[in-house]
């Protein structure tokens, strides 16, 4: 298997540590012009087999995967010409920034026999999957509550004037689509598509800086709170009649968590984890391997739920930022 991958940013940089470990038989990496030097170094500090600074030019090659790690904004487009030219894709969170694109390339993945992925790893990490098991422990659920709020560090430049893509809502910014993600795709991937919901952003400069989304089921109501314009120590919770689940760290680097039930006994539960994105690149590679279309299609689900409910929820920040104005 032959993976291109697009960019060079912190993600990359990230996957690049643990490359080795995914059995590749060749990785060739997509810089530009600006990018040069860098993308030069990381190829000489990871021994990759081969640079680009022409996306034409990798999808002429005979890579089968392009693994397209840019800004938000620019994931359709890029995607969407990898699907073209016959390449399975997998697309960093969020995937794309509207449900008609997401469409859009799962109908053009199907015309060309490829498979489409978000590398959303929460749905692929052991502590998940356990937490799953366990919530028939706790009886009827009535509240969850996940908080992933880091300052970011880009926060003060945009407090004096300078946007970078993480604050631009025009390049798909904003903390419910680069942090508060994480804990929808956390709530959608075990309990599906929710009744309704609602967004409540603090707007500066025409983007959440935080938020709270509110999500309602039928028998218990769900809150998201992602921030990056301030700190909190991560602290979520799954309260059901008999106990809760606790967790204390960010959802997509979950290792373990503890269920205090209402007689005081607590239960803990420490699953060893690979790094954090070992787990879904390997289950991307078995998937296009064997050919696993109920599997993708069942992972591609969660991305069109979470898809349609970012994308109201960026109508309705435009809108209510319309309305200060």
């Amino acid at each position: 298997m032959k993976i291109g991958i697009l960019g060079t940013g912190m993600i990359v940089k990230d996957l690049l540590t643990i490359i080795d470990k995914l059995s590749f038989e060749h990785i060739s990496l997509l810089g530009t012009a600006q990018t040069r030097d860098e993308t030069l170094a990381l190829k000489e500090r990871y021994a990759l087999d081969e640079v680009f600074f022409d996306y034409d030019e990798m999808l002429k090659s005979d890579v089968d995967i392009i693994y397209v790690a840019l800004p938000n904004y620019l994931h359709f487009s890029f995607a969407e010409k990898a699907l073209q030219s016959g390449k399975h894709v997998i697309i960093e969170k969020p995937i794309v920034l509207s449900t008609a694109e997401l469409i859009g390339l799962k109908r053009i993945s199907e015309e060309m026999n490829c498979f489409i992925f978000e590398a959303m790893n929460i749905h692929h990490l052991g502590p998940v999957h356990s937490i799953k098991n366990s919530l028939s422990d706790l009886g009827d659920l009535k509240l969850v509550s996940l908080n992933y709020s880091q300052f970011s560090s880009r926060y003060l430049d945009f407090k004096n004037g300078i946007t970078h893509p993480a604050f631009d809502p025009s390049r798909g910014g904003g903390a419910m689509l680069d942090i508060n993600v994480y804990n929808l795709h956390m709530v959608v991937g075990i309990f599906g598509r929710p009744v309704s919901y609602t967004y409540l952003p603090n707007i500066q400069n025409n983007v959440d800086t935080s938020g709270v989304l509110i999500m309602n089921y039928p028998t218990f109501k769900a809150v998201c709170i992602g921030a990056k314009d301030c700190q909190a120590p991560t602290m979520s919770a799954i309260q059901g009649e008999k106990g809760c689940i606790i967790l204390e760290s960010p959802v997509n680097t979950l290792t373990k968590y503890k269920i205090r039930f209402n007689d005081g006994s607590i239960h803990e539960s420490e699953i060893w984890q690979e790094h954090r994105l070992i787990p879904e690149f390997k289950e991307f590679i078995r998937i296009i391997n064997y050919k696993d279309k109920q599997k993708a299609y069942q992972l591609l689900e969660s991305s069109i739920i979470a898809t349609e409910i970012l994308e109201t929820i960026s109508k309705q920040v435009t809108k209510e930022n319309s309305h200060v104005q």
